[in-house]
């Protein structure tokens, strides 16, 4: 398990099958999964897990398990996703938090860390796509200099495309 950035609170680093516990009580938490199609079941939490280690084998990267350092526990999973969006591959920062860390600021923090990691491997920009009542994951997005671009679907589901280019992002704090 792969420890791939680290901020002043969090560790983020990739996950593997003995983060189920965690991955599938946040996953079947029904406030965590309100804008996705519906809570997943443990199986679906596993499948989750596997796809996450087969994008760190094809993409060098994926969603990374969150961990408060001074605690040790985890907190969610935030990384930085290869999503074909309209037939073309967006590197995506995506986030999402288990309830009881909700409000602390976490998102933003792994998110600015992931979004500075995308573009020191050169990636020209970062998207993020949230759904259009996802407020508190689009105030996330601003927070990270992105803005709304554009309504899409994905996964058959309205979106709305946040994104930033790298020569107008701020650095975030080190």
């Amino acid at each position: 398990m792969r420890e791939v950035l680290r901020t002043r609170r969090l560790a983020l680093r990739e996950m593997a099958a003995s983060d189920l516990d965690f991955v599938a009580a946040m996953l079947a938490d029904a406030q965590v999964m309100r804008f996705y199609p519906k809570p997943l079941s443990r199986e679906q939490a596993r499948d989750w897990i596997e796809r996450q280690v087969r994008r760190y084998a094809e993409h060098g990267h994926g969603l990374w398990l969150a961990i408060e350092t001074d605690t040790g526990q985890p907190v969610g999973q935030a990384g930085l996703v290869a999503q074909n969006v309209e037939g073309r591959v967006e590197p995506e920062i995506g986030y999402l938090l288990h309830t009881p860390f909700w409000h602390r600021g976490f998102a933003t923090e792994a998110g600015l860390a992931i979004r500075d990691h995308a573009f020191a491997l050169g990636h020209p920009h970062v998207v993020s796509l949230i759904r259009p009542e996802n407020l508190p994951s689009q105030a996330v997005a601003r927070r990270l200099g992105m803005q709304p671009a554009r309504e899409v679907e994905f996964h058959g589901l309205p979106h709305l495309l946040f994104s930033i280019l790298r020569e107008t992002a701020s650095p975030g704090p080190d």
